[in-house]
């Protein structure tokens, strides 16, 4: 194998492929990243048996082959290399280590058996659903904040995303919860999404999702069956990246039974000034996860955090609301999440009671929904 390579170009694909990569991994190739050159064109694949990425680059290819090679170690290189240079890389079977050369910058890494690669397969996949990239965008950055982080729970350590038919009209949903706060966003479905097989996405997929969407062109085909998820991202001049993964299996809980729908106490206030009260107060306490306490009443709240060590922070704030006044206390971080996911100026809040869930909405986009769990103050 011998090519070719702009820097850049490199550096990108890599950057895609090589996050995949577990720092410490007990199958040595495991921590390589396969490089296959063919055609002007080389394709970099990584994997750790959940979950596999690929991506390509344009290049001059004088001899094709396949290869694998440590990918953090060439990650790092290609980053370290100057900006515009021409990267040339070649394996023969001369030397037992792949060739890495930029100028004067010269590079031996030891390979391991392309053969010995681990391919994850696509066997029973849907057919490609083209959804747009900044709708994409949207469902997963609405919602994966509320992804779970406790294995014990593993069903709820990934995003729903399935179809549903709300009022004659078929929409697609993305729902994360972990049991104390919950984030709903939807959409219309996509053309042929209907009737796709509801799964749930791991974070770490999500979030390596997240990241090629920046690069990603203006759609996105998505490819879904009961056991596996695909989603191929095109560029202009390529085939562009491509990210195959397990989904959880496991029944995602009934979200729409925590959803509240007669909240009859409602309050609307400015966001922003909100959620610098909340992290002001918040500084009280040891972490952010304190309970912050909220005292409503007509035209004011009055936010509280207590600390017996740190002693209390107060503020008070100017809000929209004319009923009978309560107390109610949060987890002072999951408001400060919500609030940073609010679009508009104005964030609106629905409450039942202070030991009922609070429904929080953004009225510039009706199609998100978070609940809230409260604490005891």
């Amino acid at each position: 194998m011998k090519l070719t390579i702009e820097r850049a170009a490199l550096m990108k694909a890599l950057g895609h492929v090589q996050s995949v990569v577990e720092r410490r991994n007990t199958i040595p190739i495991l921590s390589n990243v396969l490089l296959t050159a063919d055609h002007d064109q080389v394709s970099f694949s990584a994997t750790d048996l959940d979950m596999e990425i690929l991506d390509d680059g344009v290049a001059q290819v004088d001899q094709p082959g396949q290869i694998t090679a440590p990918a953090h170690t060439l990650y790092e290189i290609v980053r370290k290399l100057p900006e515009g240079a021409d990267v040339s890389l070649s394996f023969t079977g001369e030397d037992p280590r792949l060739q890495i050369q930029a100028g004067r910058s010269k590079f031996n890494l030891p390979v391991l058996p392309a053969g010995d690669f681990p391919v994850m397969s696509s066997d029973g996949l849907s057919t490609p659903i083209a959804i747009d990239t900044n709708d994409l965008i949207r469902l997963i950055d609405k919602t994966r904040f509320a992804i779970s982080t406790e294995e014990t729970r593993y069903y709820l350590n990934g995003l729903y995303i399935h179809t549903v038919m709300d009022g004659g009209q078929a929409l697609l949903r993305a729902v994360a919860t972990d049991g104390h706060r919950l984030a709903l966003a939807e959409m219309p479905a996509p053309e042929g999404a209907a009737g796709s097989p509801g799964v749930i996405v791991p974070r770490k997929t999500i979030n390596e999702v997240r990241r090629l969407l920046d690069d990603a062109g203006e759609s996105v085909d998505v490819q879904i069956s009961a056991a596996k998820v695909r989603f191929e991202f095109a560029r202009a001049g390529s085939k562009g990246a491509a990210l195959t993964s397990k989904v959880i299996d496991g029944s995602f809980p009934d979200y729409l039974r925590v959803i509240p729908r007669d909240n009859a106490k409602i309050m609307t206030l400015d966001n922003a000034l909100f959620a610098q009260a909340v992290d002001r107060v918040a500084t009280i306490s040891a972490e952010k996860s304190r309970s912050v306490k909220l005292a409503i009443e007509p035209g004011r709240m009055t936010l509280t955090v207590r600390n017996m060590e740190a002693g209390q922070g107060v503020e008070e704030l100017e809000i929209d609301y004319d009923g009978e006044p309560f107390e109610i206390g949060f987890n002072a971080r999951y408001l400060l999440d919500v609030t940073g996911q609010i679009g508009g100026e104005i964030a609106e809040f629905r409450f039942a009671d202070p030991a009922s869930p609070t429904l929080v909405l953004d009225p510039t986009d009706p199609g998100v929904k978070y609940v809230l769990m409260p604490l005891r103050v």
